[in-house]
């Protein structure tokens, strides 16, 4: 964004007023009727829920794995991370595949979702900074509260929530003490 605001400075031959933010898009989902969104340039694709292969020792948020085109493709519970029971699984459940980057390194993994809405065009003006209390989710998850049409739509700051090391350190932790930890 910085070269392109330079680039257009340059181009006008003069220091240029500030250019206005574009609005940012989001994917819109729901999850146990709640709405949630993901900026739309985390989101490779959407896809139809099959059965997914479960696999032994994994944490409770990590439903399983699928075949996508080849790659081996965790997918993960959103509620359960959230520390929810899990919603089940229905007609409009669907698969979202993320591309999270953790220490300069992509990895693509799937969120299991209650339904998808819409794509939502949200100006940087209308994200109100994550809540300090009040939220059943812990609030480095969030990216924001997006207001659409009168109400909060969850922005979800992917790199947090579907942190794979983060997942994979609690999932090192004895039931007992992860179950006195979180209570």
């Amino acid at each position: 964004m910085n070269a392109l605001v330079q680039a257009s400075r340059q181009a006008a031959g003069a220091v240029a007023a500030p250019v206005a933010v574009e609005p940012a898009q989001y994917l819109t989902f729901m999850l146990a009727g709640e709405v949630f969104a993901i900026g739309i340039l985390a989101i490779k694709e959407i896809i139809e829920y099959h059965g997914l292969t479960e696999v032994p020792m994994m944490p409770p948020c990590v439903r399983g794995v699928i075949n996508l085109r080849g790659a081996v493709v965790p997918v993960m519970d959103m509620l359960a991370r959230f520390g929810r029971a899990s919603s089940p699984i229905t007609k409009r459940s669907c698969i979202v595949i993320v591309e999270v980057e953790l220490e300069d390194e992509h990895q693509v993994i799937g969120v299991i979702v209650d339904a998808v809405n819409e794509v939502l065009d949200i100006a940087p003006a209308d994200i109100e900074p994550a809540p300090a209390f009040g939220a059943r989710i812990r609030s480095d998850f969030i990216h924001g509260m997006g207001k659409v049409k009168g109400k909060f739509v969850i922005l979800l700051n992917p790199n947090s929530v579907l942190s794979i090391d983060e997942i994979e350190a609690v999932a090192s932790i004895p039931a007992d003490l992860h179950a006195e930890a979180t209570h």
